[in-house]
């Protein structure tokens, strides 16, 4: 069986069946491979030379940068020397290089009985490092939310409450919300759809949003007349826009190395520290795998740390209260020569 055929089956079988990111992503990386191996390469003559050939090609290829259309009078040429082209990072590389790779010819050979080499795949996935874990410290969330503006502040204090991704908290409608149930549809990651409760301080901060908007939850008002757009009309936050201000808002906080990413990380680990474990943390976050809440148990790590200082503490104390004549506590049993009592030896 040649690549050619084997990925078009994969692809009828499997790939059409992602949700749409995912299935673009995969369209493309299929693409790449088939052209960088040749259409008709045999699948079993694919080895591991032809796998690292592949790796190393793909991680000298640049990142993709989506440029702005520049507005009206924004035609000026900068002076600056462009900036050298940045790399792919090496997840991209296990993602749309080793994966799709790998998941075609394992199906191969478990699903159509096709021969296939021996490749040592773990030998050829690059190193990712560990996703940080950047909480924001309740100093930092006064000075954060006070630099941003009113209408797009709210999607951030959602945020910090659910867990939810910048393109869940945009893409909320008021169809998700279920009033009677407590309930919130989120479309996450990868098209994928999932009820979360709607918590008190979720419900108090969201209903007072009603009415401005028929569809969308997060809106903001048009200060300024562009194009179709008229001062004073309420439209939807839309994910770039936010991206803005949430870029122009950061200095003015003071809050440092801090993405609106971590606003998930953040929700997780106070839930975590309030009690729940992290069983409960991967139902509010969706994770499919436990392993990927695994993250966050530096939270538990913490308060096991600190009871076990107060534990120490606690003895520590009642030590310094014990006066240093007291015999409480000892033997009355009349002691031996070598100093153990007579009963026990």
């Amino acid at each position: 069986m040649t690549l050619d055929v084997a990925a078009a089956r994969f692809w009828d079988e499997r790939g059409a069946f992602y949700s749409t990111n995912a299935r673009r992503t995969l369209d493309a990386a299929i693409a790449w491979i088939v052209t960088q191996l040749g259409r008709e390469i045999l699948i079993k003559d694919i080895g591991n030379a032809q796998v690292a050939s592949l790796v190393a090609a793909r991680r000298g290829e640049a990142r993709k940068v989506r440029r702005k259309t520049p507005r009206q009078g924004e035609g000026k040429k900068s002076t600056k020397p462009p900036a050298p082209p940045r790399l792919v990072s090496n997840a991209t590389v296990n993602r749309t290089v080793i994966e799709p790779l790998r998941a075609i010819l394992l199906r191969a050979r478990d699903a159509w009985d096709q021969p296939i080499g021996a490749i040592s795949w773990k030998a050829h996935a690059l190193p990712v490092p560990r996703e940080r874990v950047r909480e924001l410290r309740d100093e930092e969330e006064v000075r954060l939310l006070a630099a941003l503006p009113a209408e797009f502040r709210v999607v951030v204090e959602f945020a910090l409450i659910s867990g939810c991704r910048l393109k869940e908290c945009i893409g909320l409608r008021w169809d998700d919300i279920d009033w009677a149930a407590r309930t919130v549809e989120i479309r996450g990651k990868g098209g994928k759809v999932a009820k979360i409760p709607l918590s008190s301080a979720m419900r108090d901060l969201l209903f007072p949003l009603r009415g401005r908007h028929a569809e969308a939850v997060f809106t903001y008002t048009v200060q300024k007349k562009r194009g179709l757009r008229r001062a004073g009309d309420v439209l939807p936050i839309s994910y770039e826009g936010m991206k803005t201000v949430w870029r122009r808002s950061l200095p003015a906080s003071a809050v440092a190395n801090y993405r609106f990413h971590d606003n998930r990380h953040t929700a997780a680990s106070r839930l975590l520290r309030a009690g729940g474990d992290l069983k409960v943390v991967q139902t509010l976050l969706r994770h499919e795998d436990i392993t990927t809440t695994a993250k966050y148990a530096h939270v538990q790590d913490e308060d096991v740390r600190r009871a076990m200082e107060a534990v120490t503490a606690r003895h520590r104390d009642a030590d310094h209260q014990k006066s240093p004549n007291s015999t409480e506590g000892a033997d009355d049993k009349p002691l031996s020569d070598n100093g153990f009592s007579k009963k026990a030896v």
